[in-house]
Formats: C-alpha cells, sequence, structure tokens
C-alpha cells in the first residue's frame, strides 16, 4: 500500500515550549511595550472592555507563543495561568476564553502595534553602522527614497479541527497575503489580506498605487507584470525594476551597451493594442555562466542604476522570498490556528510583528560583527536563542548580541558560509 501523502508544514513536532529566559523577555518589553500600551487608547475607542484577556496580554500571550515555540493553544493557556509573560502576571483563563478571543480579537490592533513599532526599527537600523551595505543598494539609495519588495504568497490549507470548520471543505486554502519589504533594511512596511486564495497579484496593485511615494524604486516579480499598472507607478515619480517575460513585444530604440556578458538596451515595450500604454524602458540582460537573463526598468540613464546593479538588486528581490520563508516554516504560519478571516489576519500580523524583531536582533549582531546582514541566519539566530539561555543560566553569557558574534559560538550557524566566492559587482553604467 502506498503511503497517504501528507504536508511536511502540518507535521507538529513540538510537544512543549522552551524555557523562558529573563534577558530576551527583557529586550521584548522594552521593544515593544510602548507600542503595546500606545493603542489602548484606540482599543477602548472600538468599545472593548478592560477585560482580562485584553491588548496587552493577548500581544505578549502570541508573541510568547512564538518565541517560546508554544505547541498548541492549550499549552498557552496553561502557561498563563501559572507564569508571568512579558509585561503581564500570571492570570486565571480557559482554553475556551482564549480560543474565542482568538476568533474575534480585531486583528487591526496588531497591525496598528506593528506600525507603531516600525518606525523605532527603522531608528534603531540608522544607528548602526558598522555592517557594510552592499554596493548595489548603496548606488540605489543616493537616487531613491525608498527601495521596496513586493510579491503575494498563497496561505496553506486550513485544518478542520475546529467546530466551526467542519462544514469547510477539505483543502480550503486560507486566503493570498501581498508583502511589501524594504529591501534595505529587511523589514516589513505593509500587508493586504485577500480571503481568495487564487486572487492573481495583480489584483493588489491598487494598494500598490495608494501606498508608495514618489521616488521610490519598486522590484517585482512577473505576477505584477501589468503595462497600465507600471506607467501609472511611473506618472506618478516611481521606478520598478522586473524581468521580462520571453513572449515580450518590444522595439529596440537605441543600444547603450553591447558585450560578451551584458547588453543594455532602451527599448519600447507592448503591441499597443486594447488600449494598453506602449512603455520605453530599459532592457538590460546579463549572461550568468551560459544563461543570459533579462531585465526592464523605467530608470534610462544608466549613470543611476548601471545595468549590472540593476540585475543584483532583481537577484536580491529573494530577500522578500526568505522572508516567507521564515514566516511560514519557521514562524509556524503554515500552521493555522482559528479559521475565521479574522483570526487568520491576527496570526498573519503576530508572525510579521515577531519576525520584524528577529530582523532587528540580526542586524544588531551583523553590526556587532562587521558583516552584511545578508551573511546572518534568521533561522540559526531564532534556534539559537535556546544556546544562549543555557549558557546565560550557567552565568557564561549575559548578552545576545555579544554572544552571537563571539568567535566561540560561530559553530551555531548564524553566520552563513560562503560556498562560492562572489565576484566583485561592476558599477560602470557602460561596461565594456
Amino acid at each position: 500500500m502506498s503511503k497517504k501523502k501528507t504536508n511536511p508544514d502540518h507535521v507538529r513536532r513540538r510537544t512543549r515550549p522552551t524555557a523562558n529566559d529573563e534577558v530576551i523577555e527583557q529586550q521584548f518589553q522594552e521593544l515593544l511595550s510602548p507600542a503595546v500600551f500606545n493603542q489602548e487608547a484606540y482599543y477602548r475607542s472600538l468599545g472593548m472592555r478592560s477585560r482580562i484577556l485584553n491588548l496587552p496580554l493577548m500581544v505578549a500571550a502570541l508573541i510568547t507563543l512564538l518565541w517560546r515555540q508554544v505547541p498548541s493553544v492549550h499549552e498557552l493557556t496553561r502557561m498563563l495561568n501559572r507564569e508571568d509573560v512579558l509585561w503581564c502576571k500570571a492570570v486565571k483563563v480557559s482554553q475556551q476564553s482564549l480560543s474565542e478571543r482568538l476568533l474575534v480579537f480585531p486583528a487591526i490592533l496588531f497591525e496598528r502595534v506593528y506600525k507603531d513599532l516600525l518606525p523605532r526599527l527603522i531608528e534603531r537600523w540608522n544607528q548602526r553602522e558598522a555592517r557594510p551595505l552592499p554596493p548595489a543598494i548603496v548606488q540605489a539609495r543616493a537616487h531613491f527614497a525608498e527601495i521596496l519588495v513586493a510579491d503575494g504568497s498563497t496561505l496553506e490549507a486550513l485544518f478542520r479541527k475546529l467546530d466551526a470548520l467542519q462544514e469547510v471543505e477539505v483543502g480550503k486554502l486560507a486566503g493570498k497575503m501581498c508583502l511589501v519589504i524594504d529591501l534595505v533594511r529587511q523589514l516589513p512596511k505593509e500587508l493586504w489580506f485577500c480571503e481568495d486564495a487564487m486572487t492573481h497579484d495583480t489584483n493588489f496593485t491598487q494598494q500598490l498605487l495608494n501606498f508608495v511615494g514618489c521616488k521610490t524604486l519598486l522590484i517585482l516579480d512577473r505576477g505584477f507584470y501589468d503595462f497600465t499598472f507600471f506607467a501609472r507607478l511611473i506618472d506618478q515619480g516611481c521606478h520598478l525594476i522586473t524581468r521580462l517575460k520571453a513572449n515580450a513585444t518590444l522595439e529596440t530604440v537605441r543600444i547603450l551597451t553591447k558585450t560578451e556578458h551584458v547588453r543594455n538596451t532602451i527599448i519600447r515595450l507592448g503591441s499597443g493594442q486594447k488600449e494598453v500604454p506602449i512603455l520605453t524602458v530599459r532592457l538590460i540582460e546579463v549572461r550568468f555562466e551560459r544563461t543570459w537573463h533579462r531585465y526592464i526598468t523605467s530608470v534610462l540613464d544608466p549613470e543611476v542604476l548601471p545595468p549590472c546593479v540593476v540585475a543584483d538588486l532583481y537577484r536580491r528581490r529573494w530577500r522578500i522570498e526568505d522572508a516567507f520563508n521564515t514566516a511560514k516554516r519557521l514562524l509556524g504560519l503554515a500552521y493555522l490556528w482559528t479559521g475565521s478571516v479574522n483570526g487568520i489576519q491576527l496570526q498573519i500580523w503576530a508572525t510579521w510583528l515577531f519576525y520584524a524583531v528577529l530582523v532587528d536582533l540580526g542586524d544588531a549582531v551583523a553590526d556587532a560583527m562587521t558583516l552584511p546582514f545578508d551573511r546572518i541566519s534568521l533561522e540559526m539566530l531564532f534556534r539559537g536563542l535556546y544556546h544562549f539561555t543555557q549558557a546565560r543560566h550557567k552565568a557564561k553569557a549575559s548578552d545576545p548580541i555579544a554572544y552571537f558574534a563571539d568567535t566561540q559560538n560561530q559553530d551555531l550557524g548564524v553566520v552563513k558560509q560562503i560556498r562560492h566566492p562572489i565576484p566583485k559587482l561592476d558599477l560602470r553604467p557602460y561596461p565594456v
């Protein structure tokens, strides 16, 4: 007999939460508590009562659930009954009350906490100057106010263990999210959710147009390939980088560079049919080994974005895929707590809130080691919190940043190994 296929993301390997650590918990408190308590007035404006499971406790509970890898709501209830978590004292709550609260607690409160925290995370990033930035990022930052990456990701199938989901068809996906991250700081900037898991990425284009400001460079994959969207972005003072489709209709206007490895051309793109605009863009073709990769950008001046810089920036678009992978596989967003739309959004925002704090820690470690942030593995950093806790309990460590930066702890894998030498980026606008 053949084995029944299972989704490995739905295999719950944890049976108990990890141990608490006062130092890590204190850092969470210092970073998150101001943003949480700033939302209490808004919490009351929603008509929410000052009950036991209020905003501070819900944020403390869900952040604890994530960072201590609590395996279930049932186990989380036990912890709340017995332990102080972050800024909240132990309280008596029932599993039923907590489960119901997860279904209806307004997700917008977690969204507002995150957006209140974001400026502080950016300020902390700006204060770190020891870790180097990639040359392509430095080049682009000189000309653009923001460098953003946007992409969509489908959430996994809903579990049917809750009574509320027994009528839901087996395998029904939980929806789709569209995320925008700051490519410079690696922090999520905005998020939208759609209940329809099969919706196309282009259905988020209006939200993107409303969100991005002037002098923004937006890096997109081909899921957002829409000439009308591109034209509207350019009209409002933004620029874009994306991949060229294989069947694109184009007309060469002027060849800027043509070498053995790089071709840089001004082209007109599109057929002009069905009122779709024809775009004047720059086509960059870069050969990696035997394969030519083709990119288009609305930045026509190679002095602003040299051709190899465009290719490198698009390669860094993969950072958003890494972010999705970390959120789903490492932080458990592939395993949904509830089946309500609000409950799913609550988990999404709680997960990205914790992810941003993890990015902040990773950037601090990179700065302490004078390494680019890309060299830090967020997965191994997260897993390394256990080892820091053990070392601190033995009085061998007191600060997580110093602990992870210590050369004696490099076996933890926090610093990624360089498997292949990285060639120096060609910053010339007209390579020869």
